[in-house]
């Protein structure tokens, strides 16, 4: 399984033609306490760059876009209880959604574990 970073501040862990998307923990630090996730519908297809969902904290909310193209396969339904669960383990247990990937091709631009890292210490 290889992880990959948007500089929109998501993650998606790609293992074959499936995709597991959530935010960084960067991200989730940025917004603060989340209280609200809106997670895309199983079965809706997406391109890379759509909105995909939406993300309320205490601060703001955000809008969350696809890493790349395809179709949502499953949501993560503890965070309609439980949208802190991002907060705690964004990168892990936080996910948003899975996607069947409808082409490996929208993996290119996106960063590895250590240019995300560089990209974000730029930001501070």
């Amino acid at each position: 399984m290889t992880t990959y970073y948007s500089e929109e501040h998501e993650w998606i862990s790609v293992d074959g033609d499936t995709g597991t998307v959530g935010i960084t923990d960067y991200a989730q630090n940025a917004l603060g306490d989340i209280v609200f996730i809106e997670v895309p519908e199983v079965g809706t297809d997406y391109a890379k760059g759509d909105e995909i969902a939406v993300v309320e904290s205490v601060k703001a909310a955000s809008e969350i876009y696809a890493p790349l193209g395809g179709e949502v396969t499953a949501i993560n339904e503890a965070l309609e209880d439980e949208p802190a669960l991002v907060n705690a383990k964004a990168e892990t247990d936080g996910w948003f959604y899975k996607v069947k990937i409808s082409t490996t091709g929208d993996l290119e631009g996106l960063m590895d574990a250590a240019a995300y890292k560089t990209f974000t210490a730029g930001l501070e």
